[in-house]
């Protein structure tokens, strides 16, 4: 019985693990696109595994790539032996990121990803200033906390390293939100000059960014921003981090990588979550003179293990095969015309943002900007009770979010499209 599991959950895990839902489901199957809970309820799910089950639920090529290496014996080596699954995926990866003489490092997850990028970074320029982005998230060990912008998930206020902070692309509130596209980018960079000047040494040794915030509710910048942000950088020898944890692998649509839609190169990018499809596995890319830059033995123990590799090299072959980064951009677009047409106007829905299949409602109450978390939490409920699922998140916790899995037909981008529009118009009181 869920209720028994839930009792059970509470007896022995800790309180600061958060479950969705008034009722908390138990997911027990699933196929495609679509997930069944204990009580045998099917639901569409557009948030998958918080943008982690990038190719969705049971998929033959991926789970046969994994029995094939099951069925060696071998599901551990560790690094210390050659592992050719991590070899063929670094291969891959170092050819798609972008960046010159790449190198790769694999972890399990993105927290350790941004760990491990910023224990590159601050050996490389031998210091330990970071420049972050306000409204950021980038993991929850000790070094990553200190760099995410976001209280709601900064566990602790301790920190290794020295953090100056950036303005966000924030459009709804905030100094920069009332300038046009070009004027924000010109005051962000202007902001940056202003900051390395006032808060920090000089020797800074680099700045971390998300193309677009996750847990932030899909907030992102202008396109061109960090072109702007990286002149400047590249005038300090500042090194430049992409956290490609959750835009990675075509989900803006637009691009493979969000950094890409900047005409930037970044020295170091971190990614994870959909490139496993659910097996732990994540990694940071690097320039060779950049990555090469720890000064003592370091690996992980369980990163780019056979099992988790053999899974990625199946994920990245099916999204390269099927041009799930053209499905991104086509059935996204199904989904942000569709919501900016049916409930944009609303007063109560401040934005409908992101790109690809990666996209956010951000909730107000009338008249203004002031956040509505109470009536975001109430379209969520809805929405799980019409049989779509999402996430939620943002700053002030009202930004509905959606990260379906890039193999989401049109067909089911109009089903979820349309309970989102019943969830919205309903919790908001407006008759259809």
């Amino acid at each position: 019985m869920t209720d028994d599991l839930l009792a059970r959950h509470r007896a022995v895990l800790p309180s600061w693990m958060p479950l969705y839902y008034a009722e908390p489901l138990e997911l027990v199957s699933g196929s495609g696109r679509r997930v069944t809970d204990a009580q045998g309820r099917s639901y569409l799910d557009f948030f998958g595994g918080v943008l982690t089950n990038m190719i969705g639920y049971d998929i033959p090529e991926i789970r046969e790539a994994v029995e094939r290496q099951l069925a060696t014996g071998i599901a551990h080596t560790s690094t210390l032996y050659l592992i050719r699954q991590q070899v063929e995926l670094a291969e891959k990866i170092a050819q798609r990121s972008g960046i010159p003489d790449a190198r790769v490092f694999f972890t399990n997850s993105g927290t350790e990803a941004n760990e491990a990028a910023l224990l590159v970074a601050t050996n490389h320029r031998r210091s330990h200033q970071i420049l972050a982005v306000r409204n950021s998230y980038h993991g929850r060990s000790y070094a990553a906390m200190g760099v995410t912008g976001n209280r709601n998930w900064s566990a602790s206020g301790l920190n290794p390293l020295q953090v100056a902070w950036l303005h966000s692309g924030d459009r709804v509130r905030g100094l920069l939100a009332r300038l046009s596209a070009d004027e924000q980018v010109d005051a962000a960079v202007e902001d940056l000059r202003e900051v390395l000047a006032t808060q920090t040494a000089g020797d800074v040794a680099a700045l971390i960014a998300e193309p677009i915030q996750g847990v932030g509710g899909f907030v992102h910048p202008p396109d061109g921003l960090f072109a702007g942000w990286k002149k400047v950088l590249d005038e300090h020898g500042i090194l430049f981090i992409a956290d490609e944890v959750q835009t990675g692998w075509g989900r803006t649509g637009e691009h493979f990588w969000g950094y890409q839609a900047h005409g930037v190169t970044p020295d170091l990018l971190t990614f994870a979550k959909g490139i496993g499809n659910g097996f732990a596995l994540a990694g940071v890319v690097g320039r060779a003179e950049v990555l090469e830059s720890v000064p003592a033995i370091s690996f992980s123990t369980f990163g780019g293990n056979p099992i988790s590799t053999a899974a990625g090299n199946a994920v990245l072959d099916y999204l390269i095969a099927h041009d799930l980064q053209a499905n991104a951009a086509r059935v996204g677009v199904i989904l942000a015309d569709g919501l900016r047409s049916a409930v944009g106007g609303l007063d109560c829905v401040a934005e409908v943002r992101g790109k690809g299949l990666m996209l956010g409602v951000e909730f107000v109450r009338p008249g203004g900007s002031e956040p509505d978390p109470a009536l975001t939490n109430r379209v969520f409920e809805a929405a799980r009770d019409g049989g779509l699922l999402t996430g939620k998140g943002g700053l002030h916790g009202n930004v509905l979010r959606m990260g379906p899995p890039l193999t989401l037909t049109e067909e089911e981008a109009r089903e979820g499209l349309a309970i989102l529009v019943d969830a919205i118009r309903t919790a908001a009181g407006v008759a259809a």
